[in-house]
């Protein structure tokens, strides 16, 4: 397996362990009744819950593209140290990105993502160029 497809399933790991922390924090703060309810109405969360759930569903976001690199690098068979090198920055990025969105760390969760982002942005550019 090539090391961006490691890391293809490392991030997907990654967001199963964002998902069950959001999971948690949200139904603590809006107990049983409500996370097991139809949830018709809709039921904001505040707080870690929020900003945990604003972290998920942004990975989801970046997940996106980053696999859409991943897929390029490799069946194009473009792989090469950097895109590898790019492959493991996004995910390293993304790790940082949980603490810094949670603990709400200004100005730096804006730059880890913004380093997540042009590490697959590279990869795609670098597919196209090498």
């Amino acid at each position: 397996m090539t090391p961006e497809l490691t890391v293809l399933a490392l991030a997907g790991i990654l967001q199963a362990v964002q998902f069950f922390a959001y999971s948690v924090f949200a139904n603590l703060q809006v107990g049983p009744k409500a996370a097991m309810g139809p949830r018709d109405k809709f039921i904001p969360l505040t707080g870690t819950a929020g900003r945990l759930q604003r972290a998920l569903n942004n990975h989801f976001e970046g997940l996106i593209f980053f696999t859409l690199a991943v897929v390029v690098v490799v069946l194009g068979d473009k792989t090469t140290g950097f895109s590898a090198t790019c492959a493991w920055t996004y995910l390293g990025a993304r790790v940082l990105y949980i603490p810094c969105y949670t603990f709400g760390l200004t100005p730096w969760r804006s730059l880890v993502w913004a380093v997540g982002f042009m590490s697959t942005m590279l990869m795609i550019v670098s597919a196209l160029l090498f």
